[in-house]
């Protein structure tokens, strides 16, 4: 799995912004935020810290003192999917929420302030699966690239890739490396040559109840040792441990149900 990160500077730091288009942040709306600081806190070793406040109930999940998630609390009002959510870095997140609309996504929160920490919106592509757009205030510091329990990979799953991957692509400037298979609609997304992101189509195939949408990929030492943890901490195994180009992969859900993969490798 390569980190979707910018390149990391010698002491294995990540670099003091973001390129545009690259995914820099994940965040998760959940309704329980102390139990769910339990499951990913005894899961990835993460602590937390609050704010910003301009959020509401919200937590920045630290890893070795270093930020690589957050947590919030949905409102009570508000009935939406539990689900990991993968932000793209912007320069200018007006600017991009406003390409966002005229290529036929929605934005659905924002652009606002997030206290000194930057500006962020939320929206979906035109065929409804959800992603973040983060402005970043100033640099904060970041867990080493490819470390245990920092994301290490996106994946949008959706019914064709063709129209996805355009979509993504004059958004936020991706180029796309197609995989040549008679079988197997897939995308892969790069910035400057490297490797950000991927579109996946199934099809009809595409479950009904779930729609397209972005899976988070968190890497692990041990991929069936993580899927075991997942298991007496509450949560569920989707699909069980695997290995592929990428390493020995699983499909998870935490005990309110956000999917996410655990990703161990490649070695």
């Amino acid at each position: 799995m390569t980190d979707a990160r910018g390149n990391a500077r010698p002491n294995g730091e990540a670099p003091a912004r973001h390129a545009p288009g690259t995914p820099c942040w994940v965040s998760l709306m959940v309704h329980g935020l102390d139990a769910t600081e339990e499951f990913y806190g005894a899961l990835f070793d993460w602590e937390f810290r609050p704010g910003p406040e301009q959020l509401g109930p919200y937590v920045s999940a630290l890893l070795n003192g270093h930020a690589v998630a957050g947590i919030g609390v949905l409102p009570p009002d508000r009935h939406l999917p539990i689900a990991w959510t993968p932000y793209f870095a912007s320069d200018d997140v007006n600017a991009t929420a406003e390409a966002v609309r005229s290529r036929g996504g929605t934005i659905g929160v924002g652009p606002l302030d997030a206290g000194g920490a930057g500006r962020l919106a939320i929206g979906s592509d035109p065929s409804g699966a959800v992603f973040g757009i983060w402005q970043p205030a100033a640099h904060t510091g970041h867990a080493p690239a490819g470390a245990p329990g920092t994301p290490v990979w996106n994946e949008l799953t959706t019914y064709e890739s063709t129209h996805a991957a355009k979509f993504y692509e004059t958004v936020f400037g991706h180029d796309e490396q197609r995989t040549v298979s008679a079988d197997r609609d897939h995308v892969t997304l790069h910035l400057d040559g490297r490797p950000v992101a991927a579109v996946h189509g199934l099809g009809n195939a595409l479950p009904r109840d779930r729609g397209p949408h972005w899976t988070t990929y968190f890497a692990v030492t041990d991929a069936d040792d993580a899927v075991n943890r997942v298991r007496h901490l509450g949560g569920r195994v989707l699909e069980p441990p695997r290995d592929g180009d990428h390493g020995r992969v699983a499909l998870v859900a935490d005990p309110e149900g956000a999917r996410f993969a655990v990703a161990e490798g490649p070695r």
